[in-house]
C-alpha cells in the first residue's frame, strides 16, 4: 500500500525557516507566513521535511487512494518558493493572470521572491483555494 509521504508533523515551523540559507529567501519565508496566516485563518504547521502548510482537508479519489493535505502551503526551495493551491479550480487560473512573475505546474505556483508578485493577489488565491477546497471536500 502507498503511504503518503507528506504528513503534518510537529516540527518547528520557525527553526525550518531558520535553516533556509539564502537570507533573501528566509525574509521572504517569514512575510509569507505571515501573509498565509492572516489570510488562510489557520496555525501554520510543517508537513513533511519542507512544506509549510495551512489547515487540513481529506480527500478521497475514484481510485481509492485517500489521504490528508494542507489547504494551502509553502515552501522557500533553494531555486525557487514554491506556492500550494488547490488543483482543479479553474478561478486559480483567471487569478494568475495578474500575479506577476511565475511559472505554474499542476500542483504549485514557483515565485523567486515575494517582490515579484502582486501579494493582493497572492491574498485571493490563498482564500480562493482555501473556498474551493473546503466546498470540494466538506467533511473536515
Amino acid at each position: 500500500m502507498y503511504e503518503l509521504k507528506t504528513k503534518e508533523t510537529d516540527h518547528s515551523v520557525i527553526e525550518f525557516i531558520e535553516t533556509v540559507e539564502n537570507v533573501k529567501k528566509r525574509e521572504d519565508a517569514y512575510k509569507l507566513l505571515d501573509i498565509f496566516t492572516e489570510t488562510a485563518g489557520y496555525e501554520a504547521k510543517m508537513w513533511g521535511p519542507s512544506i509549510i502548510g495551512f489547515g487540513s482537508y481529506h480527500y478521497k479519489y475514484e481510485s481509492g487512494h485517500e489521504g490528508d493535505a494542507p489547504l494551502v502551503g509553502f515552501s522557500p526551495r533553494k531555486a525557487k518558493i514554491s506556492l500550494y493551491f488547490a488543483t482543479g479550480d479553474t478561478k486559480r487560473e483567471e487569478l494568475l493572470k495578474d500575479f506577476g512573475k511565475h511559472t505554474a505546474g499542476k500542483a504549485c505556483v514557483y515565485i523567486n521572491k515575494v517582490a515579484d508578485i502582486d501579494v493582493e493577489v497572492l491574498k485571493a488565491l490563498i482564500h480562493q483555494s482555501v473556498t474551493f477546497l473546503q466546498e470540494k471536500y466538506p467533511d473536515r
